[in-house]
């Protein structure tokens, strides 16, 4: 299984289990990430704390995403990020776009907090 998806309280974890997120890879993320938001997900935290290499077809199925929580109004968090990842992701100029936590624990409290957030609008 190259993705890893847990289901919590409000909010779908997506771990990546590869090395190399690539043109590969990518299409199958993008399908269940679709698959998550049309179940009615709309909070989702990628980890990516396995993945050392990203390309430009990873990074598109990571835009999709958050372009997926954000058109649910819900919240998408990347975490995990290796040193090589965070580079092009900073390269690329989607560090002021996304959401991004050092650990999988702090995504997740984002998340909730956004929540919280939201419902007391």
């Amino acid at each position: 299984m190259k993705f890893e998806v847990e289901n919590r309280d409000k909010v779908v974890i997506i771990k990546s289990k590869i090395e190399k997120l690539d043109a590969i890879h990518a299409p199958e993320l993008k399908s269940e990430i679709v698959m998550q938001s049309k179940s009615g997900h709309k909070n989702l935290v990628m980890d990516l704390s396995d993945t050392r290499y990203i390309d430009s077809s990873g990074l598109s199925a990571v835009l999709v995403a958050n372009r997926s929580c954000r058109d649910n109004n819900g919240t998408f968090v990347l975490c995990g990020l290796q040193e090589s990842v965070k580079k092009l992701i900073s390269i690329s100029q989607l560090d002021s776009v996304l959401k991004i936590t050092p650990t999988l624990n702090e995504a997740v409290d984002l998340v909730y907090m956004e929540e919280v957030e939201r419902d007391l609008q």
